[in-house]
Order: C-alpha cells, then structure tokens, then sequence
C-alpha cells in the first residue's frame, strides 16, 4: 500500500507555507518533471534546469492552484511550458550566435555545439535511433510534440494529454495523427537515405 501524501494535499499544504510538503511533493515528482524536460531538450544539463525552473513556478504558483485539474495535470502544464519556453529562448540564442558568427568570426569558434543525446528511459545501444527520432520530434509544431512527449514518451492518457494541454481529446487524437504522418515521413526520408548512400 502507499503510504505517501496525495499530490493535491502537498499543495494545499504548500499553501499553507509548509516547506516540507514542498519538499515531498519535489521528491514524489522531479523523475516525471525531468524525464518530460528531456523529452523536448535531449541533453541532461538543459533538462535539469528546466526541471528547477518548473519547482520555482510550483513554489511561486501553488496559491493559484484550485484543485480544477488534478495536480498532475496542473505540473504537467508547468514542465510543458517551462519546456517551450526554454526551446523558445534557446532558438533565440542560436539565431543571436548565428548572426554574431556571420558578422564576427574572427575566433573561428564553433558558437553552438550539439551535445551528446541522452535519455534515461533508452537503453546505451539504443542511443543513437532514439537521437534520430528526438531530431524528428523536434521538427514537430509544438502542440504536435507536446501531445507525442505526454502520450508516446511520458504514458499518459488522450484524456489526461488533454487536460494537461487544455484541448478536446479529439484535437488530441489529431495532433497524435499529424504528428505520427509527420515523423513517418521524415523517418523514411533518413532510411531512404542511408540505404541510397
């Protein structure tokens, strides 16, 4: 049986001030927070920070908590946002490093390097089709990848992926089919290539 606080008590007790229940509902949920940050950046480093972004907002936030959607709902909204956000705000930079480069490239520095893919839910030997189909996730709209992430990669429901996405389940279902034709095409475009090379 478990015996761990419900999230939504956690957060009404957050509201109270209490740090501890904050304290519990960060170690009952930072995998979840983590594992759905990773899914949108790919690389550990980014995904952490995303992750302590998304506890801030919950300290900040937990006020505005109503209990209308579950808890986990009301956190997977927070991680969603903090995680387009963050891709948002690392676009911008890439555009600045790209436009410094072409004006300013007197070190001949590589301004952004991809790091190395990372998941901990992929086996070490699976490590390289996982960054091939997280490069075609990334090509997604951001409503396309986020319906994949929560359903495909996190296991939740259409129903829940709705609630946490403030969608009907049918747009759910048809975000899940644009995005399945999506990464299907540009899967078969890389197989085709390397087959042809």
């Amino acid at each position: 049986m478990n015996n761990l606080p419900s999230l939504s008590l956690l957060i009404e007790e957050l509201q109270k001030g209490n740090e501890l229940a904050f304290r519990e509902f960060y170690n009952q949920t930072k995998s979840r927070v983590f594992t759905l940050a990773l899914g949108y950046v790919r690389n550990r480093e980014d995904a952490e920070e995303i992750t302590q972004d998304v506890f801030v907002e919950v300290f900040r936030s937990a006020s505005s908590f109503k209990g209308d959607a579950s808890a986990t709902t009301w956190l997977y909204r927070i991680a969603v946002n903090k995680s387009l956000d963050f891709l948002k705000h690392k676009k911008r930079q890439k555009r600045f490093a790209f436009i410094t480069n072409l004006f300013d490239n007197s070190t001949g520095e590589i301004l952004h390097q991809p790091t190395d893919f990372f998941h901990p839910g992929i086996a070490l030997e699976n490590q390289e089709q996982a960054a091939i189909l997280f490069r075609a996730i990334d090509k997604l709209s951001d409503k396309q990848k986020t319906a994949f992430i929560l359903t495909r990669i996190e296991g939740l429901t259409n129903i829940e992926a709705a609630g946490v996405m403030t969608v009907t389940v049918g747009a759910i279902e048809s975000l899940l089919q644009r995005a399945n034709e999506n990464l299907k095409k540009q899967l078969s475009n890389f197989y085709k290539s390397i087959v042809v090379s």
